[in-house]
C-alpha cells in the first residue's frame, strides 16, 4: 500500500493481561472497507477491543496487513503492542467491557514502542468500544483527500511521494463543473478497478470538489511578510511575483490542489480513477461532456488512467461512538 492515510483498528487484548510497571515518557488511519454488508463479531468473554486511529506514511511499508518477511503497519503495531502488554496481541482490519487500560495509557505507551519506526507510524487516538464493534462495516462516511501540485519544475523533495505532481497547467473551474457530474446516486462501473470484490457498482458519492491551498510546507515570500508587517512597497520597487527573478537557490512555487471525496464507501480505486478524469478535464484533455459519457459507458477502460496512489489520503471515518472522556 503506498497510500499515505488514517485508519481505524479493531486491537483484541485478554483482560487478565498486566501493564509494565514503568512507561518511558513519550511525547492517523482506519483500515476501511467498500461493503455495506454487516460482519458478526463474536463477543469473547476477557477480550477489550479498541478503535485505534493512526497515521503512516504508506510508500514506507510493504502494505498495511501482516506479511511474512515484510515491514507493515500490522507487523510494526502488534510488536508495539507486544512490548506494551507483554504478550502477543491481534490487530485487526476493524473493534467494553472493562478496559484491561486506560484508552489515554494504551496511546502513550503504544507511541512509545513506536519510536523505532521513526515516525512513519503514529497512534493518534485509542476508544474503548462495544464487544461487537468492527471499524469495517460499523464505519457510516469515509472522507477521502488527494493532492496534486502543478508547475513545470521539478517536484520538491519534501513533496516526494506526498502528492501527484502535474507538469501542466490545471483549470480548476472545469474541474469544479467535471466533479458536478459525479456527485450523486450513480452507477460507477467506469470507476472501479478490476478486482474489485463489492457486489453492486451503485454507490451515493456525497461530496467531490477540488480547491487550491498553500503547498506544503508553506513558507511566506518576502513580499507576503512585508505586507504581513503592514509595511508597503516603495512606488519604485517592482512588485514581486512568482513568475519574476525569484533570486538564487529560491524555488518557484508549485500550485496546490486537494481533491476531496466523501461517501459510506467506495469501489475499489474508485477515487483514484476519479482523481485521474478529474486532472484530464483539467488539463483540457477532456471536457465535462466527456465526464459524462464515461460516466454512462460503466466501463473502466473508457476511464483514463487512474492517478498514482502517492497522493491519496483516508482522511477521516465517521463513526457511532460515545463522547470521549475528559
Amino acid at each position: 500500500m503506498t497510500e499515505n492515510q488514517k485508519h481505524g483498528l479493531e486491537l483484541s487484548i485478554d483482560s487478565s493481561s498486566q501493564r509494565p510497571l514503568k512507561i518511558g515518557k513519550t511525547t492517523d488511519q482506519v483500515f476501511h472497507g467498500d461493503e455495506e454488508e454487516a460482519e458478526t463479531m463474536n463477543p469473547k468473554p476477557g477480550i477489550q477491543r479498541y478503535l485505534v486511529a493512526v497515521e503512516y506514511i504508506g510508500t514506507r511499508f510493504s502494505g498495511s496487513q501482516q506479511q511474512p518477511n515484510c515491514r507493515t503497519v500490522v507487523g510494526a503495531l502488534e510488536e508495539a503492542f507486544q512490548k506494551f502488554i507483554g504478550q502477543p496481541v491481534s490487530v485487526f482490519c476493524s473493534s467494553r467491557t472493562l478496559p484491561p487500560h486506560e484508552p489515554g495509557v494504551v496511546h502513550k505507551a503504544v507511541n512509545h514502542f513506536l519510536q523505532k519506526h521513526e515516525g512513519d507510524v503514529t497512534v493518534v487516538d485509542v476508544r474503548s468500544v462495544p464487544n461487537d464493534f468492527h471499524a469495517r462495516y460499523k464505519a457510516q462516511e469515509r472522507t477521502y483527500f488527494y493532492r496534486l501540485v502543478s508547475g513545470p519544475e521539478a517536484l520538491s523533495s519534501f513533496e516526494k511521494d506526498r502528492a501527484w505532481h502535474v507538469p501542466e497547467t490545471l483549470n480548476i473551474g472545469a474541474m469544479q463543473e467535471a466533479c458536478k457530474v459525479l456527485v450523486g446516486h450513480h452507477d460507477f462501473s467506469s470507476f472501479r478497478a478490476a478486482g474489485c470484490q463489492a457486489n453492486s457498482p451503485i454507490r451515493t458519492l456525497d461530496e467531490l470538489n477540488v480547491c487550491e491551498v498553500a503547498s506544503t510546507p508553506y513558507f511566506p515570500t518576502s513580499m507576503e511578510r512585508k505586507q504581513r508587517q503592514g509595511k508597503e512597497e516603495s512606488e519604485n520597487e517592482e512588485p514581486h511575483s512568482e513568475t519574476c527573478e525569484v533570486g538564487f537557490g529560491i524555488r518557484r512555487r508549485h500550485r496546490c490542489f486537494v481533491v476531496t471525496a466523501r461517501a459510506r464507501s467506495f469501489l475499489y480505486h474508485q477515487v483514484r480513477l476519479m482523481v485521474g478524469v478529474l486532472k484530464a478535464v483539467g488539463t483540457g484533455d477532456l471536457t465535462v461532456g466527456d465526464v459524462e459519457r464515461i460516466l454512462e459507458a460503466k466501463n473502466v477502460s473508457s476511464a483514463r488512467p487512474m492517478a498514482p496512489a502517492c497522493g491519496l489520503y483516508l482522511g477521516h471515518v465517521k463513526y457511532d461512538l460515545p463522547p470521549a472522556p475528559h
